[in-house]
């Protein structure tokens, strides 16, 4: 009974040591130096960017209390505190880097926008680094509505662009002629030259890798650095209750939120029927999600038999990657 399957990685072989030999020990061995390369590395680097200089970005102007005023909602307390808190960072000589733990739609992205709009008024670039392809349009989507009546040019790079629209990109992003580029982290490679980057957005940073956290830091060394989470990881909370990076919270929600409900019934057709006409006629979506693959089919077939009038896809991690993508731009968009 003490004996469990391990399975690791798909499509890795697990290779399992000989009981009496070495081999375990000295992987363990190996594993620990390593972790501790990458600690202190991390260390030398925070300390390195406290004693860099960064560049002092001027206070506000009018454009950014117009920009502000055209927010449609009113500002949280903790949107207000968290504002101040990034736009005094940002008029620092020394390099921001600013964490901002905020629960879904509680306001972040806003915060984003407008610290970006402070960073392009002085002239400089933004760079805002999201996990996947989906949520890099979803942003520019979002960057290009609030900045319709400002003089921003907004720019995205993910697998939906050909490789010439890249090309003619980040040409673009060289001469100076994209403000905000919105990308995932094909914005880290080589070939992406920025003219005067002056900040770096990071959403959802536990979803990157500590490699393509540390390119970032190195990436952006002298430049000042906002992070975006809802689930902080731990090493990033460590930094930030330590002192090597500063953290504020947003945990007030925003006025008229409804709050989340969760039942928990048996299974009922009739019930899910009644749950899911109500989202979609008040003008919502729904997902409904199903545990298996295998047997994913049959009920698109019961929702569709159930809910004619309302249009239904399936999305699963088994689909072709671009049909997956084009499944839930289709669901982003309404359709």
């Amino acid at each position: 009974h003490k004996i469990s399957k391990y399975s690791g990685k798909e499509g890795s072989i697990t290779k399992v040591n000989k009981l009496g030999s070495d081999a375990w020990l000295n992987l363990k061995k190996k594993t620990k130096s390593k972790v501790k390369d990458i600690a202190r590395d991390l260390i030398r680097l925070y300390a390195k960017r406290k004693l860099e200089k960064g560049f002092a970005f001027s206070p506000d102007n009018y454009l950014q209390d117009e920009l502000e005023a055209s927010f449609m909602y009113e500002d949280t307390p903790d949107q207000i505190t968290a504002t101040a808190d990034v736009k005094a960072d940002m008029e620092k000589p020394t390099p921001m880097d600013r964490l901002v733990c905020g629960d879904v739609g509680f306001g972040k992205t806003e915060i984003a926008i407008r610290a970006a709009f402070k960073a392009v008024l002085d002239g400089k670039q933004v760079a805002v680094l999201v996990p996947t392809t989906i949520l890099a349009w979803q942003h520019f989507k979002n960057f290009e509505k609030r900045f319709k009546d400002f003089p921003v040019s907004t720019d995205f790079v993910s697998r939906f662009k050909t490789a010439k629209e890249k090309t003619q990109t980040f040409k673009a992003l060289k001469e100076g002629k994209i403000d905000i580029l919105i990308g995932t982290h094909a914005i880290l490679s080589k070939k992406v030259d920025f003219k005067d980057l002056g900040l770096l957005i990071i959403d959802e940073e536990q979803k990157f890798g500590v490699a393509a956290k540390d390119k970032l830091k190195d990436f952006a060394i002298g430049v000042d650095t906002l992070t975006l989470t809802a689930t902080p990881i731990p090493r990033t909370l460590k930094f930030s209750l330590m002192g090597a990076r500063d953290m504020s919270n947003i945990t007030t929600p925003p006025p008229n939120r409804q709050p989340v409900t969760t039942e928990v019934v048996s299974f009922d057709p009739e019930l899910i029927k009644e749950a899911i006409e109500y989202e979609v006629f008040r003008g919502g979506q729904a997902f409904f999600v199903h545990n298996r693959v295998k047997d994913i089919i049959d009920f698109e077939i019961m929702l569709k038999r159930m809910l004619p009038n309302i249009s239904i896809a399936t999305a699963h991690g088994q689909m072709e990657g671009d049909l997956l993508e084009d499944t839930m731009l289709d669901f982003i968009n309404g359709k």
